[in-house]
C-alpha cells in the first residue's frame, strides 16, 4: 500500500470510467512517445501502458510511488523516471505527448514547463483545478483571462474537455476539476520573440486594472504610448494584440529579465 501526501498535492483518481475517458481522448491525437506527469498509484498508467506501439516514459517525483508503481506494473521497470517534472531535461528526442492529473499547488509551474517545450510538444491533455483549467482556455474579455492565458494561446489551441466531480478522487479535494487539451497552433501567431511576449504580457496583467499606456510604459516610446490601443485593459486585449505590441516595443527599453 501507499500513503496520500498533501506536500505533494496528492488527489489520485479512483473512478474508472474517468480514467477511459481521459486515455481515449489523448488518443484522438496522433503520437508517438508519451510522458505522463505524476502516476502516482497508476489508475492512468494502467492503460496508458496498454497502447501499443508507443515510447512510454512517466516521471514521479515521490519514491514511495515509485516502488508501489515497480510493484504493481512490472512492465514500467525502465520506463520511470524517479525525478521533479519541473527540474528535469527533455525525456525524449523529437516530439512527445504529456499526460497527467497534475499536482494542483504545481500545475502552472507544469503548464510553463511545457511552454518551455513548445517546439516538441504535440499535445498536452491534463487534469486541473477547475480555475486553473479555466484561466488557461479563457478568451479576452473574461474576468478569469490572463498572463497564462495569452502565454498558452499564442501557441497552442485550447479545448476544455470536461469536469470532474471531488467524488471521483482519494481523497476528495476541496475544489472541483476540469480535464483540458492543448494541441500547437494551425495557424501560428508571428511575435516579436518569446521574451518580448513575456515581458508585455507580465507587465499588462501585473496592472490590470489600469489603462494599458500606464501598465506597459516602461517599454514603448513615448509617441507609440499615444495609439488607441493603450486605451484598454489588458483583459480587453486579444492574444493577437499581444502579438502585434510585441514588434511595437522599444529595444533599448527592453527590461533585461
Amino acid at each position: 500500500m501507499y500513503t496520500l501526501k498533501k506536500s505533494l498535492g496528492q488527489h489520485f483518481l479512483k473512478d474508472e470510467n474517468i480514467c477511459k475517458k481521459i486515455v481515449h481522448d489523448l488518443q484522438q491525437e496522433p503520437f508517438d512517445q508519451l510522458l505522463e506527469v505524476g502516476p502516482g498509484a497508476g489508475a492512468l498508467t494502467k492503460y496508458l501502458l496498454q497502447i501499443p506501439k508507443i515510447n512510454f516514459k512517466a516521471v514521479e517525483l515521490d519514491d514511495e510511488k515509485v516502488d508501489f508503481l515497480l510493484q504493481s506494473f512490472p512492465e514500467i521497470k525502465d520506463k520511470i523516471i524517479a525525478q521533479d517534472f519541473l527540474e528535469m531535461e527533455k525525456p525524449f528526442t523529437g516530439k512527445f505527448t504529456v499526460i497527467g492529473n497534475f499536482p494542483y499547488n504545481i500545475s502552472s509551474q507544469i503548464v510553463f514547463k511545457i511552454l518551455d517545450w513548445k517546439e516538441e510538444v504535440q499535445c498536452m491533455i491534463g487534469m486541473f483545478q477547475k480555475e486553473v483549467a479555466q484561466r488557461i482556455v479563457a478568451k479576452s474579455g473574461n474576468k478569469v483571462y490572463g498572463v497564462i492565458s495569452v502565454l498558452v494561446q499564442i501557441y497552442f489551441d485550447t479545448t476544455y474537455l470536461f469536469e470532474v466531480s471531488e467524488t471521483c478522487f482519494n481523497p476528495p479535494p476541496k475544489v472541483k476539476s476540469a480535464v483540458i487539451k492543448i494541441v500547437p497552433r494551425k495557424n501560428k501567431i508571428e511575435i516579436k520573440s518569446d521574451k518580448a511576449l513575456k515581458q508585455i504580457v507580465k507587465a499588462a496583467f501585473n496592472q490590470r486594472r489600469k489603462m494599458l499606456r500606464n501598465a506597459v510604459k516602461d517599454l514603448f516610446l513615448a509617441e507609440d504610448l499615444k495609439t488607441d490601443i493603450f486605451n484598454k485593459r489588458a483583459e480587453q486585449l486579444s492574444i493577437y494584440d499581444f502579438a502585434q505590441l510585441t514588434f511595437l516595443m522599444a529595444d533599448n527599453k527592453t527590461k533585461v529579465e
